[in-house]
């Protein structure tokens, strides 16, 4: 695994801690990584779902705001 640093704002740090002080996360990382896999699976899968076109388009339309 990876160390990396990122900026939370303190509300759901607090959140997270509320999670992890009352046993439903064994740790802030663990609640941390939990969240960010389901947000991938969901944007994944809705990658996934979108027609070959639709995609290209997603993806033109993501590289245009990029510049």
């Amino acid at each position: 695994m990876k160390i990396i640093t990122i900026n939370l704002p303190e509300k759901y740090l607090d959140a997270i801690q509320i999670l992890n002080d009352l046993g439903v996360y064994p740790s802030r990382s663990e609640a941390i990584r939990i969240a960010l896999h389901n947000f991938l699976a969901n944007e994944l899968k809705m990658y996934k779902d979108l027609d070959e076109s639709s995609f290209k388009m997603l993806m033109r339309s993501k590289s245009n705001k990029r510049t």
